[in-house]
Order: structure tokens, then sequence, then C-alpha cells
């Protein structure tokens, strides 16, 4: 790289009709002096977490042997490339997640306080929880960043009133809340997520947008010209990696208007999001390439992502599944059912797998977007024929910029606090805190 008194700003954001185009880290934006030192920048971390609803078949989730000896579970096999930046964590529980005198509405409680640790209230209109995990760090990287985080659902989120026994919606349909009676709701419109990390027309009105989109004008078409002047600054490495994201970033907003051009002919009588597609599989796919690119450009470093709220009906017919999924989970160790969830599982796992692989081999700095992020990846729900919150299936993904060891199954005592990995995960991207809900401490054996 060739070294100059000058480089470009962090925060460089190309401008078009309506847009906002941020870049990812590129060599001329690290500081002349520290480049010319060979003073490698101190690498970004982010972090991620991914739920899996209605609990797992766990005889099927479960590895086979402790520590680095470890053999993938058929549910985990998919990650099997991931293996040394794997680690498998088993005994975490969430008492909090239990009735403790509440009765019923155990799926409102598993999601609930997933990311909390606090009893969540029972009632159809008042929702009282605490703050989240994801949002106690988001709060830290908020001055850094466009957005301060992104919660992102295959799910719709616009049911209201009472989900499950009693408890509001608000519980099964985020799994992030930015004060004790404030959730942030997720998202699964691909189009939407879209126009909020790059930008739209003013209005929110679906007749204004719609009307933006039949101008045919693409995102990027509208600072192709801003585009060409930054390259002609750029060096060889750098020029490739704006090639490599804008051609990432041009194939996600073209899936997105092939799936409103496919909404509009197919589905014309049914109010439904425009942009959403009709497979459920592209449709995550979608989703998750946008938390790469959100991550990519430093739009925000924190993510949570629900496969689907507790509860979900959601047929698989892709995978010869056309049972709804909360049905079949309650299998009362029925084998045809049972084998049924765990390909449900599976499949889960599998489209992880390769949003992992993007993060895998997306460049950040020194190293990738996984070598730089921490990911949580697990469920609220154990065994999800009885209802049981211990103990909870959960993987930890990446290299949290070295703080982090992988190629592990760790087991803790049966009973211990899921928090406690919350507040060890915290601690990974540079988020201390003392405590969160149920905590009674931090694990020293994620690192060594």
């Amino acid at each position: 790289m060739i070294v100059t008194r000058k480089s470009i700003s962090r925060r460089t954001v190309l401008r078009g009709m309506g847009a906002a185009v941020s870049l990812p880290l590129l060599d001329a934006m690290i500081p002349a002096l520290t480049a010319a030192q060979k003073t490698p920048a101190k690498p970004v971390r982010r972090l991620a977490v991914v739920y899996h609803p209605n609990g797992v078949v766990y005889e099927n989730w479960l590895p086979k042997g402790v520590g680095a000896d470890f053999e993938l579970s058929r549910v985990l096999a998919p990650l099997a490339p991931f293996r040394d930046r794997v680690v498998v964590i088993t005994g975490l529980a969430d008492r909090q997640a239990e009735a403790l005198g509440d009765g019923g509405g155990d799926h409102s409680r598993a999601s609930g306080s997933y990311l909390t640790g606090v009893h969540v209230k029972k009632s159809d209109t008042i929702v009282q929880n605490s703050v989240s995990m994801d949002q106690i760090a988001a709060r830290t990287f908020e001055r850094e960043t466009q957005l301060s985080s992104l919660q992102l659902t295959v799910d719709n989120n616009n049911l209201v009133g009472s989900c499950d026994v009693g408890y509001s919606c608000a519980y099964s349909n985020t799994l992030s809340w930015l004060t004790p009676t404030l959730p942030l709701m997720s998202e699964n419109d691909p189009r939407v997520v879209f126009e909020r990390l790059f930008g739209s027309s003013d209005s929110t009105d679906p007749r204004v947008r719609a009307m933006r989109l039949r101008q045919d004008r693409s995102l990027l078409d509208s600072v192709t010209e801003r585009v060409q002047q930054l390259q002609r600054r750029l060096g060889a490495a750098d020029n490739t990696k704006v090639s490599d994201y804008l051609e990432s970033l041009r194939d996600v907003e073209r899936r997105i208007l092939k799936a409103e051009e496919q909404s509009a002919r197919e589905l014309p009588e049914v109010d439904r999001p425009v942009g959403i597609p009709d497979a459920f599989d592209e449709h995550v796919r979608l989703l998750y390439d946008l938390k790469v690119l959100a991550f990519q450009c430093d739009l925000t470093r924190v993510t949570t992502f629900m496969y689907g709220r507790e509860q979900s009906a959601r047929t698989y017919p892709q995978l010869g599944i056309p049972d709804p999924h909360h049905q079949l989970t309650h299998h009362q160790n029925d084998p045809e059912k049972l084998e049924k969830c765990t390909k449900i599982q599976t499949h889960h796992t599998a489209l992880f797998a390769a949003y992992l692989e993007k993060l895998r081999s997306t460049a950040d700095g020194e190293g990738s977007l996984l070598d730089h992020s921490v990911i949580l990846y697990g469920a609220g729900l154990s065994n999800s024929d009885r209802h049981t919150h211990s103990p909870l299936p959960t993987v930890v993904v990446g290299g949290g910029a070295g703080s982090i060891k992988g190629g592990r199954h760790l087991v803790y005592p049966e009973g211990t606090p899921l928090t406690n990995l919350h507040v060890t995960l915290l601690d990974k991207v540079g988020v201390p805190v003392d405590k969160l809900g149920d905590s009674t401490g931090k694990f020293s054996e994620l690192l060594s």
C-alpha cells in the first residue's frame, strides 16, 4: 500500500438519490502514520444473536464427548466447516422463564427472558421486562454506527393482544428490550431493512415507496459516478474490496426487487408487506445477507435474528414436512414427529452455517467478519414436548477478535444461569458488565 499523509474517513458515505451507501473498512481508511508503522488497526467487535423457536429434540442436538474431543451431533453437523470457531455449551438454564407461580406461558417467557434474565410480567396489555443484553452492547456502540442495533425475524410481527396464555405478544415478537417497558420490534421485510440501511424516500407511505420502485433506478445506479470517482483514489486491493462489496449489495437489491415483482404478480389480493419472498429459505438468506452487509459497512455492530416467534406454526414443504412446527414439537416421543422436528432443526443450522460462511469470506481489517464477531445461536426452550428451560441448546461461534477459543464442548453444572454466558459475551465484545438478570458470575473457559 502507498502511504500518504491522507486517508479516507472511516465514515465515508456515497450519497445519491435518497441513498446513502456506506463503505467497508479499506486500507485507505487506516491513518497514514498507523500504516507507516505497520501497526494493525484495532478490530471492530460485533455481537449477533440467532434464535430458534419451539425448543429442540435435545438428544439429537447434544454432542458426544467434552472439551476438544467431541463429535458434533446430527443437528449441529452443518457447523463442521467452522469447528475451530465453535463452542458448544451445555448445562445452562433460564430459571426466570419457568412459571414461578404464573401458570402456563412457557413460550412467551422463553423468548421474553432470553436476553434479559428476568421473569416477565404476565399481562395482555402491560409489558414489564428489563434491558436486554444486546441493547447493553448497542448503547456502547451507538456512538460509532448509524444504527445502534438491527432486529430481524422471519415471521410477521403485527399480532397484538395475547399470544400465549395471557402474555403480551411483545414477548414473542422480539428478543430486544431498550427499556423494561419498551420492546424493539423485529422487522421481517427485506425491503424495509434495506431502506433502513441504505436510504429511501422520506415517506413510509406504501404508495410513495411503490412510486420510487417504479422509477426502475437502483440504489447503486444513483451513486455510480461517485463510486468511480472514489475508485480512482484507491489502490488495487481497496478497489477489489469495493467492487466485491458493491456486487453483494447489488445482488441483495436484485433479489428484493424480484421478490416484490413475484409478490405483486402471484398474490395481488393478499395484504402483505412488499419484498418478502414466498420461500422460507430465500427469505432467511436475504435477511442473513442484509446482516452481513450491515456488519461489513459498519452500519451497526449488534443484531438479533429470530427464525420465528415461539409457537410458530410454520410448515416446511421444502423438507417434505406439511405439519405446523409447533404442533410437531409436542411429539410425545412419537418417532415420526421426532424425525420431522430434527429435520427442521438441522435445516435451520444449515442456513445458519451458510451465513457463517459469508462472514468468514468477508474481509475485515486483518481478518474476517467471523474472526471479529461473537455469535450466540440457541433457543429458550430445551425439551419442546415438556417446555423445559434447562439444559438450553447453546452454541457460540466466532473469534471475538481473539477473545474466544473455539473447537470445544464446554459442560457446566446443570442449572447454571444462561445470563452468566451473556455477561461473558458482553466482555468479549468490549462491553463489561458486573451483572445481568439472575447472573452469578462469568465464564473464564471461553478463552482458554
